[in-house]
Parts: structure tokens; C-alpha cells; sequence
């Protein structure tokens, strides 16, 4: 089956005080998700049904700390995946213990035919 991504959505969540990549990780994954509804699904009636494969890529601090079925739990609907890597950022807050964690989410939603 081929799959064809129609969606593909951004967000950042930081964790301000904790420096804990899945919390990052996770309000990253809502700040993606939060404002939208894919209507279209209901249009070809794939309401929860596994022809949805919703493909998650988070970029953090330290991608091995992630702990992946949490991140993967936030997601509503379909067949998830969550990958972790290096990336996103850890934000000076002023004080040399306690930086800002940043992390950066990609969520790409298909549709297998």
C-alpha cells in the first residue's frame, strides 16, 4: 500500500525548569496538533482506522532521554511513529543549572490507499 502524506505540522514546546527532553517533546507534539482538525478524514471515512500513519520527529537536547511512548501516546488517532534526534536547543535562562529546554516537533499525517 502507498502511503500519501497530506499533513505535515510544526511546533515547539520547552520545558523551562525540568531540562526533561519528553516533556519538551510532548508539549511540542500538542503545540503541532492543538489548532487543528482534519476534517478530511471524515470525508474519506478514516475515522480512527489504521489507514492513518501519523509520523513523529522530535529534536532535542538529548534525543536518548525521549521516552518515545509517552510522546507517542499524545497522538489521537492512527498508526504512530515517534523517532527521536539531536537537535533542538538548550536556552541560557541566567542561571548555569537551570536551562530553558527547547525541542522541536514535525508531525506528518498519510493516508494509505
Amino acid at each position: 500500500m502507498k502511503k500519501t502524506p497530506y499533513v505535515l505540522q510544526t511546533g515547539m514546546g520547552v520545558d523551562l525548569h525540568g531540562g526533561d527532553d519528553t516533556t519538551a517533546a510532548r508539549r511540542a507534539v500538542d503545540h503541532a496538533i492543538r489548532r487543528n482538525s482534519l476534517l478530511f478524514l471524515r470525508e474519506l471515512d478514516l475515522r480512527g482506522g489504521d489507514l492513518i500513519h501519523v509520523d513523529v520527529a522530535i529534536a532535542c537536547p538529548h534525543p536518548e532521554r525521549v521516552d518515545l511512548e509517552a510522546v507517542r501516546a499524545a497522538l489521537p488517532v492512527g498508526i504512530v511513529t515517534v523517532r527521536a534526534e539531536k537537535g533542538g536547543m538548550l536556552a541560557d535562562s541566567g542561571t548555569a543549572a537551570d536551562p530553558a529546554l527547547i525541542a522541536i516537533a514535525a508531525v506528518r499525517v498519510s493516508v494509505s490507499r
